[in-house]
């Protein structure tokens, strides 16, 4: 069973709700799931991560700023924050 460490605005930001048969899921937007990559990297592994940031911004699922702020509210910013500035450039 996977535990999350997270709670208040750290685990329920992001969360965007889909309907789906009639029954409202929460799913994380792909922002916020990329933020959770970078902060569970040592039990998923970094590359993991970095293909996520990767694909996302290629796919413009999400902008770098949006990333960012995600990044912020689970406060792996200063690990991500290189990644983000050299796949930008």
């Amino acid at each position: 069973m996977w535990q999350t460490t997270c709670n208040g605005a750290a685990f329920h930001e992001g969360q965007e709700v889909h309907d789906v048969d009639g029954i409202p899921i929460r799913i994380d937007s792909p922002a916020k799931t990329v933020a959770d990559l970078f902060k569970y990297r040592g039990k998923l592994g970094l590359d993991v991560a970095l293909e996520a940031l990767r694909e996302g911004l290629a796919q413009k699922r999400f902008a770098p700023g949006e990333v960012e702020t995600f990044a912020r509210t689970c406060r792996v910013w200063s690990v991500m924050k290189p990644y983000l500035q050299g796949m930008t450039v």
